[in-house]
């Protein structure tokens, strides 16, 4: 099922979200509904908290994307991205391996608006998967700012926080009209 993506300016993003603990049936069944929403969307990825929930899940899947390759070992072995896509993770905990580069980004809250944003080139990444093992693995590329970018929304902080003063001043006019556009789809002023 396609669920409504929520845009800047609802109070969820800024919620941090709650660990899961166990797989149920009702996460089985969010997680379905994510991926589709997220390809529905044209999206690479995909958090709780940007469908409306305060959870520690997010869904990813860079499958395709040439322009920005990514890298991946498991167990210490180089390995085709591909063959962890897609992928869910719930309660990741993510340590950075280098020094960070500069790239761009977008999220599907904040509809036709990108910068740059300086994250590390590589991340160990440690989850629970969908099936409720730990996974664990080290990423780069545009995984890795994907991994980095979804997990930051299940925290509460949003692209645009990292983004320079200067990148989001330049933005100003456009978040303000996002944010005037959801409080009045959700009855305020």
């Amino acid at each position: 099922m396609i669920l409504p993506i929520v845009t800047y300016g609802h109070p969820v993003l800024r919620q941090k979200g709650a660990r899961i603990e166990t797989i149920t049936p009702e996460i089985t069944d969010l997680i379905a509904d994510m991926m589709d929403t997220m390809r529905d969307a044209n999206g690479i990825g995909l958090a709780a908290q940007q469908i409306g929930r305060e959870l520690q899940l997010t869904v990813i899947d860079v499958t395709g994307m040439t322009d920005r390759p990514s890298t991946l070992k498991l167990g210490g072995k180089d390995a085709a991205p591909e063959s962890i896509m897609p992928l869910v993770l719930m309660n990741p905990e993510v340590k950075p391996l280098n020094d960070p580069v500069a790239g761009p980004e977008g999220c599907l809250s904040f509809p036709e608006l990108y910068g740059d944003i300086t994250r590390p080139e590589s991340v160990e990444v440690t989850a629970m998967n969908e099936k409720g093992e730990t996974i664990n693995f080290v990423c780069g590329g545009l995984l890795a700012r994907a991994v980095q970018h979804e997990t930051d929304h299940l925290h509460g902080i949003l692209y645009i926080d990292r983004m320079s003063k200067s990148a989001r001043a330049k933005l100003k006019s456009e978040l303000d009209a996002l944010i005037y556009q959801t409080k009045r789809e959700m009855g305020q002023r």
